[in-house]
């Protein structure tokens, strides 16, 4: 049985409380291991380290050294590959052939793509005049934020903690990581990799635990907290900034999503079908961007429908090692139980079930894990439950329109904006639609389709603030003008 530690100023270490809490493989219930829960004593060890490691030789590094230094973590993860996928599938259940393409290698380039971002962007410089005629020049200076708190999430665990470790790192700074309670393990595994690349302790550090009362909250709050950085839902998002508003502290925040497609008549229908099927139930549908609500232009909505209905039944669940598996359970027996509410409520609601809607019978095995069907419903009013408010399950409901204006007003019609797919063909349709879009991210005819130096972040309740690319430098760095009088 495993045992998850924290990892604080380059070592393993157990809580003193002796607190722990169970990790269960969402494929069968089985027992995973152990979980050190953090009390305020391990998160305040892990800041301090964090801190004093600023005045330390990290601090000494050039830009090129650091960015061979996240190099080298880079290439080690990918050394270590098969270790990692273990972790992530067994933590998660999702299946080999999606990890393995997405959630690690993609978890890996985060380290080499920031760092190279860093190294070419331009700081700025101007010449001004003065009055006695010598003139003097503003140069721009970036220097590291400080201790960057970074609360992570458990749909795409490694990759999403990397994305914001990778930048926060590329920059200086240093980083205390509170990965979810569900999927310790990856984070916990890149300790090790950390120390074998040689960087220096207590620039990387992880704490486990939960939220409130726990890791989460110790951390957040902590004065010696710099920024925090954090990935989740909404109502979670809301405590964060209210921690974060004591000291001023700076906060980038990607929360909850409802996110829409809209399918026009004009579409290609196949390309179309393919990419909801990815957005709606890729990854068991526990993605941030996913779509859970399709609007399809009434000329083609039965066979948009009918083509969609096809290829749900096609999806074959199974364990992680199963190479023909390609849709897992959901992370947790808990997370079931709120999807299985929405599943019962959509019923109540008035939708019409037209395929799923329940938990399938995956054998002795199986059953105690957190299976559940992949669904599509019609028929739900616009104001319904389930129509409103982020389910985070493999679903979507979908509905026919009549015109681009309606099709616009349904797809803004939600508190999120985190993300939205376009299917069109019609290019001057395609720009004009994604203009009106009221999220951060819209994609046209594809999905999930990211380039990482462009920016991501939402709109309304799904975030504050935008990171990637050049955009996350303005969250991981403060910006110094010097002035200097010739």
């Amino acid at each position: 049985m495993k045992e998850f530690k924290h990892f604080i100023n380059g070592e393993y270490v157990a809580s003193a409380s002796g607190k722990t809490f169970e990790n269960r493989c969402p494929v069968d219930n089985s027992l995973i291991g152990m979980i050190h829960e953090a009390g305020e004593a391990e998160v305040d060890a892990a800041v301090r380290a964090a801190k004093a490691a600023l005045k330390g030789p990290w601090s000494k590094l050039t830009q090129a050294q650091r960015t061979d230094l996240l190099n080298k973590v880079a290439d080690r993860i990918n050394e270590r590959f098969d270790e990692f996928l273990e972790a992530e599938c067994r933590d998660t259940g999702k299946p080999r052939s999606i990890a393995s393409h997405i959630d690690i290698p993609r978890g890996a380039a985060n380290f080499k793509a920031f760092s190279e971002t860093l190294a070419n962007h331009p700081t700025e410089a101007f010449r001004m005049d003065t009055p006695d005629g010598k003139g003097a020049l503003n140069v721009g200076h970036r220097t590291p934020k400080g201790v960057v708190a970074v609360i992570s999430p458990w749909n795409l665990p490694l990759l999403l903690m990397t994305f914001k470790v990778g930048p926060a790192l590329a920059c200086g700074n240093t980083v205390v990581v509170k990965p979810s309670e569900e999927t310790p393990a990856t984070t916990t595994l890149l300790g090790e990799v950390m120390n074998e690349c040689g960087v220096p302790a207590g620039v990387f550090n992880v704490v486990h635990g939960f939220g409130p009362q726990s890791a989460g909250e110790f951390l957040t709050t902590h004065p010696l907290v710099n920024a925090i950085t954090f990935t989740g839902e909404t109502r979670t998002g809301e405590a964060i900034m209210r921690a974060a508003s004591v000291g001023l502290r700076n906060i980038s925040m990607e929360c909850g999503g409802k996110n829409p497609g809209i399918v026009f008549a004009d579409c290609d229908i196949e390309k179309a079908v393919e990419g909801t099927m990815r957005s709606a139930f890729v990854n068991c549908g526990q993605v941030c961007l996913g779509t859970e609500r399709v609007y399809v232009e009434r000329p083609v909505f039965e066979k948009f429908l009918s083509r969609m209905k096809e290829e749900v039944a096609k999806l074959k669940l199974g364990r992680p090692e199963d190479k023909e598996a390609n849709f897992g359970p959901l992370v947790s027996l808990e997370h079931r139980d709120k999807v299985k509410y929405y599943y019962d409520l959509a019923r109540e609601e008035g939708a019409t079930v037209e395929i799923g809607g329940g938990i399938p019978d995956m054998g002795a095995e199986l059953n105690d894990g957190a299976w559940i069907e992949p669904t599509i419903w019609t028929g739900l009013s616009d104001d319904a439950r389930v129509i409103r408010e982020e389910i985070f399950g493999p679903c979507c409901h979908i509905r026919p329109f009549d015109t681009e204006d309606e099709a616009i007003a349904l797809a803004n019609d939600t508190d999120y904006g985190l993300a939205c797919a376009i299917w069109t063909e019609n290019s001057a349709r395609a720009v004009r639609v994604a203009e009106q879009m009221e999220v951060g991210l819209a994609w046209v005819n594809s999905w999930f389709l990211r380039d990482l130096r462009t920016s991501f972040g939402g709109a309304k309740q799904s975030g504050i603030g935008r990171e990637g690319g050049v955009h996350g430098l303005e969250f991981y760095t403060e910006t110094k003008n010097i002035c200097i009088k010739l």
